[in-house]
């Protein structure tokens, strides 16, 4: 059953990224479908948001996340159902650049030397 939504999923975000892309601003990002890829372009997960959740499939795995926009730039994520102590760590994300349907971001886990950079694109 997992394996089916994820599916579905992938295959309505497709169908909606065909529809022609108009300009976005920051805010554009709050809801929608969406494909992220880590800055080493080899890792990817494909996420839905609405409202101040976001549900996520990577490696197979589904996560669901609060997700809480301090500014047109800046969100943060955190675990509904954290079963480690890094899960149930506040993961900040950054919008640095905005261009046509995508952003580049920053992120970092909360009080962490940890950093990460990539690109999501909007599906839809």
């Amino acid at each position: 059953m997992l394996k089916n939504c994820v599916l579905l999923l992938v295959l309505s975000s497709f169908i909606f990224a065909c529809k022609k892309q108009k300009s976005h601003d920051a805010f554009s990002f709050e809801k929608g479908n969406f494909i992220t890829y880590l800055e080493n372009k080899k890792d990817s997960s494909v996420f839905y948001r609405v409202d101040n959740l976001q549900i996520e499939a990577y490696r197979n795995k589904v996560d669901t996340f609060d997700i809480k926009w301090k500014n047109k730039f800046e969100f943060h994520l955190k675990k509904q159902r954290p079963i480690t102590k890094l899960d149930s760590t506040t993961f900040v994300v950054k919008i640095t650049k905005i261009k046509d349907n995508s952003y580049e971001f920053q992120a970092h886990y909360k009080n962490s030397n940890f950093k990460q950079k990539g690109s999501t694109y909007k599906l839809n």
